[in-house]
């Protein structure tokens, strides 16, 4: 028993939890705090990416995302998104990650094996897993702009490969 769970199968419960309205922010992804840290020690963008994208498959299951970034390959991208079709995967959710001003910082997308929409606890996820993506990548383009500071710069961002593990139910 949990502080979400009664022991009765009453879901409102769960959604009074998160849906709470006082000054205190209830992590909505699994391992938030995990990843927020990820974030403050300025571990590798493409590992905190690859984490939050992890997060969010398991999650939602039966999905895989990935989060890329304005510099990445283009062709590469497609050819990702092409395959994945060919796999018989089907787009799931395709959002901008993007800055308070509008600014685009990267993109999010995700593919499921069932053609269907995202609900609207699974959006909730999205907008969150996108909110921490965005801290993440604005952070290390700071860090970069800085000429590094002494931050060890992350040469696998640019070429990295999304980790296609095997779709969770």
């Amino acid at each position: 028993m949990n502080e979400y769970d009664s022991g009765a199968p009453d879901r409102s419960q769960k959604r009074k939890a998160v849906d709470n309205s006082d000054d205190k922010i209830e992590p909505v992804l699994k391992h938030e705090e995990r990843l927020l840290q990820s974030i403050t020690n300025r571990a590798p963008i493409a590992k905190i990416l690859n984490e939050i994208c992890s997060a969010l498959d398991c999650q939602i299951g039966n999905v895989v995302s990935l989060i890329s970034l304005p510099e990445d390959d283009a062709e590469e991208l497609a050819a990702i998104a092409m395959n994945a079709a060919l796999f018989g995967l089907h787009t799931f959710c395709s959002e901008g990650v993007i800055t308070e001003n509008g600014d685009s910082l990267g993109f999010l997308e995700m593919y499921s094996s069932v053609q269907r929409d995202p609900t609207a606890e699974e959006v909730q996820l999205i907008e969150r897993a996108k909110c921490l993506a965005a801290i993440a990548i604005k952070r290390h383009n700071e860090a970069s702009h800085e000429g590094n500071g002494g931050v060890r710069r992350d040469e696998g961002a640019q070429k990295r490969v999304p980790e296609w593990s095997a779709f969770r139910n």
